[in-house]
Protein backbone atom coordinates (compact mmCIF):
# COMPACT_ATOMS: atom_id res chain seq x y z
CA UNK A 1 0.00 0.00 0.00
CA UNK A 2 2.78 2.54 0.83
CA UNK A 3 4.73 1.55 -2.37
CA UNK A 4 1.53 1.83 -4.46
CA UNK A 5 0.85 5.75 -2.77
CA UNK A 6 4.10 6.53 -3.40
CA UNK A 7 4.47 5.58 -6.48
CA UNK A 8 1.58 7.79 -7.09
CA UNK A 9 3.52 11.00 -6.40
CA UNK A 10 6.40 9.63 -8.26
CA UNK A 11 4.55 9.73 -11.29
CA UNK A 12 2.91 12.91 -10.39
CA UNK A 13 5.93 14.52 -9.92
CA UNK A 14 7.87 12.94 -12.80
CA UNK A 15 4.84 14.19 -15.08
CA UNK A 16 6.59 17.35 -15.33
CA UNK A 17 10.25 16.50 -14.67
CA UNK A 18 10.86 13.93 -16.87
CA UNK A 19 13.07 11.33 -16.87
CA UNK A 20 14.07 11.73 -13.53
CA UNK A 21 12.04 9.30 -11.43
CA UNK A 22 15.47 8.02 -9.22
CA UNK A 23 15.74 11.81 -7.95
CA UNK A 24 12.46 12.19 -7.45
CA UNK A 25 12.27 8.88 -5.20
CA UNK A 26 15.23 10.56 -3.13
CA UNK A 27 13.75 13.50 -2.40
CA UNK A 28 10.58 12.06 -1.43
CA UNK A 29 12.99 9.55 0.92
CA UNK A 30 14.57 13.32 2.34
CA UNK A 31 10.73 14.74 3.11
CA UNK A 32 9.40 11.95 4.37
CA UNK A 33 12.47 11.27 6.53
CA UNK A 34 11.39 15.04 8.05
CA UNK A 35 14.87 16.01 6.71
CA UNK A 36 15.89 19.15 4.04
CA UNK A 37 17.92 18.44 0.61
CA UNK A 38 20.46 20.52 -1.33
CA UNK A 39 20.60 20.31 -4.69
CA UNK A 40 23.70 20.96 -6.34
CA UNK A 41 23.90 21.48 -10.31
CA UNK A 42 23.70 24.17 -13.27
CA UNK A 43 20.99 26.73 -13.68
CA UNK A 44 18.11 25.52 -15.81
CA UNK A 45 18.44 21.92 -15.26
CA UNK A 46 15.27 22.23 -13.38
CA UNK A 47 15.83 22.38 -9.90
CA UNK A 48 12.93 24.40 -8.98
CA UNK A 49 10.40 23.49 -11.15
CA UNK A 50 11.07 20.11 -8.94
CA UNK A 51 10.55 22.06 -5.53
CA UNK A 52 7.18 23.88 -6.81
CA UNK A 53 5.66 19.85 -8.29
CA UNK A 54 6.61 18.32 -5.00
CA UNK A 55 4.81 20.83 -3.10
CA UNK A 56 1.84 20.46 -5.53
CA UNK A 57 1.43 16.97 -5.58
CA UNK A 58 2.04 16.46 -1.95
CA UNK A 59 -0.64 19.24 -1.28
CA UNK A 60 1.54 22.01 0.88
CA UNK A 61 2.38 25.60 1.15
CA UNK A 62 5.47 26.53 -1.23
CA UNK A 63 7.64 29.55 -1.07
CA UNK A 64 10.62 30.57 -3.00
CA UNK A 65 13.54 32.32 -2.25
CA UNK A 66 16.07 33.86 -4.21
CA UNK A 67 19.26 34.28 -2.33
CA UNK A 68 21.52 37.42 -3.11
CA UNK A 69 24.25 39.35 -1.21
CA UNK A 70 22.34 42.21 0.06
CA UNK A 71 19.74 39.91 1.41
CA UNK A 72 19.01 40.22 5.46
CA UNK A 73 17.86 37.72 7.77
CA UNK A 74 15.03 39.66 8.56
CA UNK A 75 13.83 39.14 4.57
CA UNK A 76 13.70 35.37 5.09
CA UNK A 77 12.01 35.21 8.81
CA UNK A 78 9.86 38.53 9.02
CA UNK A 79 9.86 41.87 10.30
CA UNK A 80 7.69 43.97 13.14
CA UNK A 81 6.59 47.23 11.23
CA UNK A 82 4.93 49.91 13.41
CA UNK A 83 1.50 50.83 12.30
CA UNK A 84 -0.04 54.21 13.04
CA UNK A 85 -3.65 53.42 13.32
CA UNK A 86 -2.95 51.17 16.36
CA UNK A 87 0.35 52.55 17.82
CA UNK A 88 1.84 49.01 17.51
CA UNK A 89 4.10 47.10 16.18
CA UNK A 90 2.23 44.41 13.93
CA UNK A 91 4.64 41.64 12.44
CA UNK A 92 5.00 40.46 9.11
CA UNK A 93 5.90 36.76 8.67
CA UNK A 94 8.56 36.06 6.26
CA UNK A 95 8.76 33.55 3.36
CA UNK A 96 9.77 30.68 6.27
CA UNK A 97 6.65 30.94 7.20
CA UNK A 98 5.59 27.73 4.43
CA UNK A 99 5.88 23.88 4.59
CA UNK A 100 8.11 23.75 1.51
CA UNK A 101 10.72 26.53 1.17
CA UNK A 102 12.82 26.83 -1.82
CA UNK A 103 15.80 28.60 -1.40
CA UNK A 104 17.70 29.61 -4.71
CA UNK A 105 21.55 29.70 -4.83
CA UNK A 106 21.87 29.32 -0.93
CA UNK A 107 25.87 30.25 -1.40
CA UNK A 108 25.00 33.56 -2.62
CA UNK A 109 23.40 35.12 0.82
CA UNK A 110 25.99 36.51 3.23
CA UNK A 111 27.21 33.93 5.98
CA UNK A 112 24.10 35.98 8.31
CA UNK A 113 21.60 34.99 6.21
CA UNK A 114 22.33 31.97 5.95
CA UNK A 115 22.45 31.32 9.56
CA UNK A 116 19.25 32.85 10.05
CA UNK A 117 18.11 29.19 8.83
CA UNK A 118 19.77 26.81 10.99
CA UNK A 119 17.33 26.82 13.97
CA UNK A 120 14.31 26.82 11.63
CA UNK A 121 15.70 23.83 9.79
CA UNK A 122 16.67 22.19 13.18
CA UNK A 123 14.15 23.11 15.39
CA UNK A 124 10.62 24.11 13.23
CA UNK A 125 10.44 27.13 14.55
CA UNK A 126 12.42 30.70 14.45
CA UNK A 127 13.31 32.68 17.12
CA UNK A 128 12.61 37.18 16.33
CA UNK A 129 12.99 40.18 18.36
CA UNK A 130 13.19 37.52 21.63
CA UNK A 131 9.33 36.41 20.81
CA UNK A 132 9.84 32.20 19.63
CA UNK A 133 7.48 31.37 16.83
CA UNK A 134 6.91 27.64 15.35
CA UNK A 135 6.35 26.96 12.01
CA UNK A 136 3.59 24.71 10.84
CA UNK A 137 4.39 21.16 10.34
CA UNK A 138 5.61 19.27 7.89
CA UNK A 139 8.42 22.20 7.10
CA UNK A 140 10.89 21.15 4.28
CA UNK A 141 13.50 23.12 3.29
CA UNK A 142 14.58 22.77 -0.52
CA UNK A 143 18.22 24.53 -1.16
CA UNK A 144 20.08 24.49 -4.43
CA UNK A 145 23.40 25.70 -5.17
CA UNK A 146 25.36 25.97 -8.14
CA UNK A 147 28.72 24.35 -8.19
CA UNK A 148 30.80 26.10 -10.89
CA UNK A 149 30.33 29.41 -10.09
CA UNK A 150 32.53 30.47 -7.03
CA UNK A 151 32.46 34.88 -7.96
CA UNK A 152 29.89 36.40 -5.46
CA UNK A 153 28.86 33.42 -3.18
CA UNK A 154 29.55 32.33 0.39
CA UNK A 155 30.17 28.25 0.97
CA UNK A 156 28.24 26.84 3.32
CA UNK A 157 30.10 26.24 6.63
CA UNK A 158 29.92 22.94 8.06
CA UNK A 159 27.34 23.47 10.44
CA UNK A 160 24.70 24.83 7.81
CA UNK A 161 25.77 21.85 5.56
CA UNK A 162 25.25 19.00 8.23
CA UNK A 163 21.53 20.40 8.35
CA UNK A 164 20.65 18.89 4.92
CA UNK A 165 19.79 15.54 5.30
CA UNK A 166 20.64 14.40 2.03
CA UNK A 167 22.66 16.07 -1.33
CA UNK A 168 21.17 15.15 -4.99
CA UNK A 169 22.19 16.50 -8.45
CA UNK A 170 19.14 16.27 -11.04
CA UNK A 171 21.36 16.13 -14.19
CA UNK A 172 20.55 16.95 -17.94
CA UNK A 173 17.85 15.07 -18.92
CA UNK A 174 17.61 12.06 -21.90
CA UNK A 175 17.21 12.87 -25.08
CA UNK A 176 13.73 11.96 -25.13
CA UNK A 177 12.99 14.14 -22.49
CA UNK A 178 14.36 17.06 -23.51
CA UNK A 179 12.65 16.20 -26.78
CA UNK A 180 9.57 16.66 -25.04
CA UNK A 181 10.61 19.93 -23.04
CA UNK A 182 11.85 21.33 -26.56
CA UNK A 183 8.46 20.39 -27.63
CA UNK A 184 6.10 21.91 -25.20
CA UNK A 185 8.62 25.16 -24.33
CA UNK A 186 9.18 24.37 -20.73
CA UNK A 187 7.58 22.83 -17.65
CA UNK A 188 4.67 25.63 -16.53
CA UNK A 189 2.27 24.37 -18.87
CA UNK A 190 2.35 20.71 -17.34
CA UNK A 191 2.77 22.50 -13.64
CA UNK A 192 -0.56 23.58 -13.90
CA UNK A 193 -2.31 20.46 -13.94
CA UNK A 194 -0.65 18.60 -10.91
CA UNK A 195 -3.25 17.79 -7.99
CA UNK A 196 -2.51 16.73 -4.63
CA UNK A 197 -2.01 13.18 -4.04
CA UNK A 198 -2.05 13.37 -0.24
CA UNK A 199 -3.10 15.39 2.45
CA UNK A 200 -1.14 17.11 5.04
CA UNK A 201 -2.43 14.71 7.75
CA UNK A 202 -1.75 11.37 5.50
CA UNK A 203 2.17 13.36 5.67
CA UNK A 204 2.42 13.50 8.65
CA UNK A 205 0.92 10.10 9.58
CA UNK A 206 3.52 8.70 6.97
CA UNK A 207 6.59 10.66 8.72
CA UNK A 208 5.70 8.61 11.75
CA UNK A 209 5.24 5.58 10.89
CA UNK A 210 8.65 6.26 9.38
CA UNK A 211 10.28 5.91 12.61
CA UNK A 212 8.23 3.19 13.79
CA UNK A 213 10.66 1.28 10.89
CA UNK A 214 12.16 -1.50 12.67
CA UNK A 215 16.13 -1.11 12.62
CA UNK A 216 17.77 -4.76 13.75
CA UNK A 217 20.44 -5.19 14.92
CA UNK A 218 22.21 -6.49 12.14
CA UNK A 219 21.56 -3.01 10.55
CA UNK A 220 23.02 -1.18 13.32
CA UNK A 221 26.13 -3.09 13.49
CA UNK A 222 26.62 -2.91 10.08
CA UNK A 223 25.53 0.93 10.23
CA UNK A 224 27.97 1.48 13.17
CA UNK A 225 31.19 -0.35 11.03
CA UNK A 226 30.38 2.13 8.27
CA UNK A 227 30.68 5.02 10.95
CA UNK A 228 33.69 3.85 12.27
CA UNK A 229 35.58 2.97 9.37
CA UNK A 230 34.94 7.22 8.50
CA UNK A 231 36.85 8.05 11.55
CA UNK A 232 39.58 5.32 11.49
CA UNK A 233 40.65 5.66 8.05
CA UNK A 234 43.28 7.54 7.07
CA UNK A 235 41.28 8.46 3.66
CA UNK A 236 38.75 11.34 5.62
CA UNK A 237 39.63 14.38 7.36
CA UNK A 238 37.12 13.56 9.69
CA UNK A 239 34.35 11.10 10.88
CA UNK A 240 30.97 10.84 10.15
CA UNK A 241 29.61 12.68 13.27
CA UNK A 242 26.54 10.75 15.34
CA UNK A 243 24.01 13.37 13.79
CA UNK A 244 25.09 12.31 10.61
CA UNK A 245 24.36 8.74 11.89
CA UNK A 246 20.77 9.88 12.75
CA UNK A 247 20.46 10.80 9.47
CA UNK A 248 21.72 7.70 7.86
CA UNK A 249 19.21 5.63 9.72
CA UNK A 250 16.18 7.89 8.96
CA UNK A 251 17.04 7.69 5.37
CA UNK A 252 17.47 4.19 5.60
CA UNK A 253 13.71 3.85 6.76
CA UNK A 254 11.99 6.47 4.48
CA UNK A 255 13.26 4.49 1.94
CA UNK A 256 12.26 1.01 3.08
CA UNK A 257 8.98 2.39 3.98
CA UNK A 258 8.88 3.52 0.13
CA UNK A 259 9.94 -0.49 -0.60
CA UNK A 260 6.53 -1.29 1.40
CA UNK A 261 8.76 -3.03 4.38
CA UNK A 262 8.63 -2.11 8.03
CA UNK A 263 12.52 -3.22 8.89
CA UNK A 264 15.39 -1.78 7.05
CA UNK A 265 18.31 -3.93 5.40
CA UNK A 266 21.69 -3.08 4.63
CA UNK A 267 20.72 -2.49 1.03
CA UNK A 268 18.20 0.44 1.94
CA UNK A 269 21.36 2.08 3.74
CA UNK A 270 23.69 1.69 0.33
CA UNK A 271 21.21 3.16 -1.75
CA UNK A 272 21.02 6.29 0.40
CA UNK A 273 24.83 6.24 1.89
CA UNK A 274 25.92 8.63 -0.93
CA UNK A 275 23.68 11.36 -0.68
CA UNK A 276 23.61 11.64 3.01
CA UNK A 277 27.55 11.21 3.44
CA UNK A 278 28.83 12.77 0.56
CA UNK A 279 28.33 16.21 1.68
CA UNK A 280 29.95 15.54 5.49
CA UNK A 281 33.33 13.81 4.46
CA UNK A 282 36.02 15.53 3.10
CA UNK A 283 39.25 13.84 1.37
CA UNK A 284 42.63 14.18 4.09
CA UNK A 285 45.04 15.28 1.50
CA UNK A 286 43.04 18.44 -0.19
CA UNK A 287 40.23 18.38 2.13
CA UNK A 288 37.90 18.30 -0.90
CA UNK A 289 35.20 16.05 -1.72
CA UNK A 290 35.10 12.81 -3.18
CA UNK A 291 33.04 11.64 -6.06
CA UNK A 292 30.34 9.41 -6.00
CA UNK A 293 32.05 6.35 -7.42
CA UNK A 294 35.20 6.52 -4.93
CA UNK A 295 33.07 7.08 -2.34
CA UNK A 296 30.66 4.25 -2.62
CA UNK A 297 34.09 1.88 -3.51
CA UNK A 298 35.61 2.93 -0.77
CA UNK A 299 32.09 1.81 1.98
CA UNK A 300 31.71 -1.52 -0.13
CA UNK A 301 35.62 -2.23 1.68
CA UNK A 302 32.99 -2.73 4.65
CA UNK A 303 31.52 -6.11 5.25
CA UNK A 304 27.96 -6.93 5.68
CA UNK A 305 26.80 -8.49 8.85
CA UNK A 306 26.01 -12.05 8.48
Amino acid sequence: MATDRFEEIVDSVSSVVLGKKPQIRLALTCFFAGGHLLIEDMPGIGKTSLAKVLAKSLGLAFHRVQFTSDMLPGDILGVSVFEQKTSRFHFHPGPVFTQVLLVDEINRGMPKTQSALLEAMEEGQVTIEGKTRLLDPPFFVIATQNPLEYAGTFPLPESQVDRFLMRITVGYPDRIAEKSILTNGGMQKELSGVKPCITKNEVLEIQQQIRRVHLSDRFLDYLQDIIQYTRSSHHFYAGLSPRAGIALSMAARSWAYMKGREYVIPEDLKAVLWHVAGHRLRNERDRTEFNESKLVAMFSEVPVPL
